[in-house]
């Protein structure tokens, strides 16, 4: 996006961007919704709608610029109690969660289309003091607790 206003299509940064990655039943079943609902936004609008090609866009099928996109992401944020964050933060957020869960560092890089597992985990992987309740109880443990 520039100035709010323009999308700008481009390339990714390396191949390793150049991905397909599997989508959560949780969230294939969100776009299924969404795409029932852009369907009807098409239907109302007529020859007015512009459809895009992308799949966030207006009720006119216009690509939602950056400030558009923060906008929507504050409302569902605010809709479910959850914290404002940054969107680039998500996605540190999301692969820590994903680390947090097992998931190996190859497979975490993959996700994150890196091709070296150090770039994930020294920019992206970000564990908080919850994260380090498990190693708290595990010392209880070495103290004859369990």
């Amino acid at each position: 996006m520039m100035g709010n206003r323009t999308v700008v299509e481009k390339d990714t940064k390396s191949m390793a961007g150049e991905r397909v990655l599997p989508l959560p039943s949780l969230v294939k079943e969100a776009l299924k919704t969404f795409r029932a609902m852009q369907a009807l936004e098409r239907l109302a609008a007529g020859e007015g709608y512009g459809g895009a090609g992308y799949v966030l866009v207006d009720e006119l099928g216009a690509a939602l610029n950056g400030r558009q996109l923060r906008m929507q992401a504050y409302k569902i944020m605010d809709g479910n109690s959850l914290r404002r964050v940054r969107l680039y933060d998500v996605r540190a957020s999301c692969l820590t969660y994903l680390a947090n869960n097992g998931v190996p560092d190859h497979l975490l890089a993959m996700w994150a289309g890196h091709t070296n597992v150090k770039t994930t985990k020294k920019w992206y992987v970000k564990p908080d003091v919850a994260d380090l309740l498990p190693a708290a109880e595990a010392w209880g443990g070495l103290a004859g607790g369990v």
